[in-house]
């Protein structure tokens, strides 16, 4: 082995060190905050800001019992448990049916709707704020859970449908061809062979839209009036008073609300490059 090559595996070696050093410095910087919100909800309120350890020496594990009776975080959290449920499966229902037709058939206007839809992407959600009120109020949605739902599913669908109708672009119209031999309608084809072969995209969807719907805040506060409606984020607010914050509690609640997201995303998370790259590419 000559010089050249020892000098370029060298070279790769050490740019092999540097690169992992600076990615676990990155996974550093993002775990912290988790570790450092588990161990403050461990603590007293008194400790939160005294104690400098991540973890305390003494476990207050009933700051999560307080949190869940003291905060009513029971109806906040099965309310939003039903809206992410119930937005993300209207989401993935709708943009897959939606992207689908979109890609595969032809209609007067598709291109015109498709781009509409792609317009409201630009649309951010404070800047519908006003007229979603308006829509709430005069079809008497506001103020109750449907409305809500509707709501976030409206939002949910652009970047939903572009994905999905970039993955239908490109699946092979051999495989649709076979299920029309078979005797599959274009329904069957839609639901037998696109959507199987969706899964990594319809992996991303399920991911973005249940962080979306189970961090939404503010436009929970505009469209309810009624506490029992109200989702988890809002609930946290419970611990937040006009003079004093009840950290050692906000952050239980905190750390209550992250972990099934937390899971869905564990669990999910290797297809989301796959879904976002190679995802639209089937083999």
């Amino acid at each position: 082995m000559n010089s050249e090559s020892l000098k370029y595996k060298s070279k790769s070696f050490t740019t092999g060190v540097l690169i992992n050093l600076l990615l676990l410095l990155i996974a550093a910087a993002c775990v912290f905050p988790l570790v450092w919100m588990f161990g403050s909800s461990l603590k007293t309120q008194g400790s939160v800001f005294s104690d400098m350890s991540l973890i305390p020496r003494v476990l207050h594990w009933e700051n999560y019992y307080r949190a869940w009776t003291e905060g009513n975080f029971g109806t906040y959290f099965l309310n939003s448990v039903i809206y992410t449920v119930c937005v993300v499966g209207g989401i993935v229902l709708i943009s897959s049916l939606a992207a689908y037709a979109f890609s595969r058939l032809q209609f007067p206007g598709k291109n015109f709707f498709f781009y509409m839809f792609l317009a409201a992407m630009m649309i951010p959600l404070p800047g519908s704020f006003v007229p979603l009120y308006v829509l709430m109020e005069r079809l008497h949605l506001r103020n109750t859970p449907q409305g809500y739902i509707l709501c976030l599913i409206n939002v949910g669908l652009s970047l939903s449908i572009f994905l999905l109708k970039t993955f239908f672009d490109r699946m092979p119209k051999d495989l649709e061809d076979a299920a029309r031999i078979d005797g599959c309608s274009k329904l069957g084809i839609w639901w037998n062979v696109a959507l199987p072969l969706a899964r990594p995209a319809l992996a991303v969807i399920v991911i973005f839209n249940s962080l979306n719907v189970w961090n939404e805040y503010i436009l929970a506060l505009i469209l309810f009036d009624d506490a029992r409606f109200m989702p988890l984020q809002v609930g946290l607010a419970t611990f937040h008073g006009e003079f004093v914050t009840q950290y050692h509690l906000l952050m239980a609640g905190v750390t209550i609300a992250v972990i099934p997201i937390l899971l869905i995303y564990i669990f999910m998370q290797k297809h989301i490059v796959k879904g976002l790259t190679a995802g639209a590419v089937v083999g």
